[in-house]
């Protein structure tokens, strides 16, 4: 019986953790990245749709992101292209609780706006 729980203790995602998750080269590395990957989507250009779209998912144990979802989007274009965006991110250094590597849920703005 004892396996089980410690299993499922293991596969439980904290929401704050004494050393949370961050991209590898920091929050500067982050918003490069950011703006070097997200292409805005030609229609939502022509159709001058701005907004922001709030991305979350979980870091895993490895620094691998997974179940990637918006909590909050203007449009169905920006949604797809924000997510896109984070599902493609490489490995972050993992959240930790006493030293050991656990799963987070993050979110993340992922702002458009014309020029």
């Amino acid at each position: 019986m004892m396996a089980i729980h410690s299993e499922a203790q293991t596969n439980k995602v904290y929401d704050k953790v004494e050393v949370m998750p961050e991209y590898t080269g920091g929050m500067e590395a982050l918003l490069e990245y950011m703006m070097n990957n997200v292409k805005y989507p030609e229609k939502a250009q022509k159709q001058k749709i701005e907004g922001r779209v709030i991305v979350s998912f979980i870091v895993e144990k490895d620094g691998s992101i997974s179940e990637v979802h918006s909590l909050k989007a203007v449009h169905p274009l920006l949604e797809q292209e924000a997510i896109r965006v984070v599902n493609n991110m490489p490995k972050w250094i993992p959240g930790k609780v006493k030293g050991k590597p656990v799963r987070v849920s993050f979110a993340l703005p992922v702002i458009f706006k014309l020029k």
